[in-house]
Formats: structure tokens, sequence, C-alpha cells
């Protein structure tokens, strides 16, 4: 996943970008992240020629920093990229505090379909992590030098031992600065339950994520029926916070699912034209 940074005139954001056929697959990482997490999902989508992005959220991985942070100026970020690649209607895979982001755009602009990992509208933040956080911020953060603290860290998002996920931590290794953890109070409280999405969306959450339980995830798939075009709510088992890595086959077949729903919807509308058109000829006959 080599980047490249896409400069704008207050920021430059690392980006990893492969052309290929649309809708263009987005992939938004969240907290504490990179476009690493997404090495699975990416490597992927460009095995089956489709567009794809990934790229790492201001403050983060290799992108530049801003004085403050919002959801909104995150969403900006991701409407300037989404512009400068020229997508349109893309599918959104967000993973975590990516999953506001994408709501957030989802909601302002026409979207192909939104798939939520481990994330959703409202109580994303649990309890211990707020201070935590202000902890790890003020210096704390030296504390990751220690091997014990770095297993019990990774013990909260994933359980599993295997060759991948040991990679997701070599790509995407807990910070060692402060600043990383600055950034993730512009989620703390976030609440979009009364967005109305017009796109279909994908909750998944793993069976053992003690950041965002299954419960909170059939709660969230419950909510979008009422406010979405369509809702899905997949709970994986054996898998924790890190289900794209834990479960890709998962993810993936999501992905294709929401492709497979697009191309559907472009036949109808493709078959509906022919009919009008052949409507239109039969008239000029009468």
């Amino acid at each position: 996943m080599k980047g490249f940074p896409v400069c704008f005139a207050s920021i430059h954001l690392q980006v990893a970008y492969s052309p290929g056929r649309s809708p263009a697959v987005v992939l938004i990482h969240g907290g504490l992240g990179s476009r690493f997490n997404w090495r699975l999902q990416w490597e992927f989508l460009r095995s089956q020629g489709r567009e794809v992005l990934a790229y790492d959220l201001a403050g983060h991985g290799e992108s530049g920093r801003y004085r403050r942070y919002s959801i909104g100026r995150h969403r900006r970020d991701l409407n300037r990229l989404l512009e400068h690649f020229k997508i349109q209607q893309p599918i959104l895979c967000c993973h975590s505090y990516g999953v506001p982001i994408g709501l957030e755009w989802a909601k302002r602009h026409p979207t192909t379909g939104l798939i939520a990992i481990g994330g959703g509208t409202h109580n994303l933040t649990p309890w211990w992590e707020i201070p935590l956080m202000k902890f790890l911020a003020a210096g704390g953060y030296h504390l990751y030098r220690s091997t014990q603290v770095q297993q019990w860290m990774r013990s909260i998002t994933s359980q599993h031992s295997t060759e991948a996920i040991a990679q997701f931590f070599v790509d995407s290794p807990l910070p060692s600065e402060g600043h990383p953890y600055e950034v993730i109070e512009s989620f703390w409280g976030y609440d979009g339950r009364e967005h109305q999405l017009p796109c279909p969306i994908v909750v998944i959450t793993g069976e053992q994520d003690a950041v965002f339980p299954p419960t909170m995830g059939a709660e969230l798939a419950i909510h979008m029926q009422q406010r979405a075009s369509h809702s899905l709510h997949l709970t994986v088992p054996n898998a924790g916070h890190l289900v794209m890595v834990e479960a890709p086959d998962v993810v993936n077949q999501a992905i294709l699912k929401l492709l497979g729903q697009e191309q559907k919807e472009d036949k109808k509308l493709a078959e509906g034209k022919r009919q009008k058109r052949r409507a239109r000829k039969r008239r000029k006959f009468v």
C-alpha cells in the first residue's frame, strides 16, 4: 500500500489509490489507525479490478496535522479527496471512529452504500477511553515502550495471534507521541442518530468486541432500518474490534454484496430506459 501525499491549502493527506471499475470503494480507518489497517481489503479489491482509495486521517500516520480537529474537518478532507480523484457515489467502508466520518459524508452526498465496522451513530466511547486517552496525550504514551503495556492494549482490540494480526500491529503500531491521542477527542460525544441515509448500510460487529459489542451493532441496524434504504447486521463469531483483519472474507463479501446491488440497480435503470424507448416507438405507430 505505497502512499503519496495529496496536498490541499491547509493539510496534506497520505493516500493509497488504485484506479479500476466504479463505484469506488473508500476505506476509512478509525482512531489511532492508518490506511494500512485495510491492507487485506486493499489487496482484495485490487485483485477484483476495483477502484479503491485508502488514506491516513489528518493527525494519523503520515498525514499532516491541524491545530484543532472536528468530525466536520475530517468530512471535509474526505470530500476534497473524492473531488480530487473524481470519485462519485462511492461505497464507504468505515471502521470504529471512521464510521461517523462516513455517516456525515453520506447524509450530504449520493452514496452507493456504507459499511460500518465496530462503530455507529452514538455511544462510541467506552467509559475507560477518555481518562486513558487524556493520560496518554499528557505523556503516558511513553509507557508504550513497555512490552506488557503493548500486549494489554492489543488484547483489547483482538484476542487473535495470527500472522495477519501480527502484520497489522507492524503496519500500525500504537503511537509513541501525544498528538494522535489528542485527535480522538473530536469524536467524543458524537451523536448522529437523526441522520437519514438514502443508501444501504451493512453493520458488522465482532462477537468478542469490547469496544462496540454486538448488542450495539444490533441496535444500530434496527435504528437504521427506519433511516436508511436498507440495513443488515452481521455478527462475526470469534472476532473482536478488528474484524477486517480477523475475518477479512466477511468484510470483502459485504463489499461485493453492495457492488452487486449497484449492478442490479444499473440493470433496472437500463431496462426501464429500454421500455420507455419501446413505448415511445409504439405511440408513433398508433
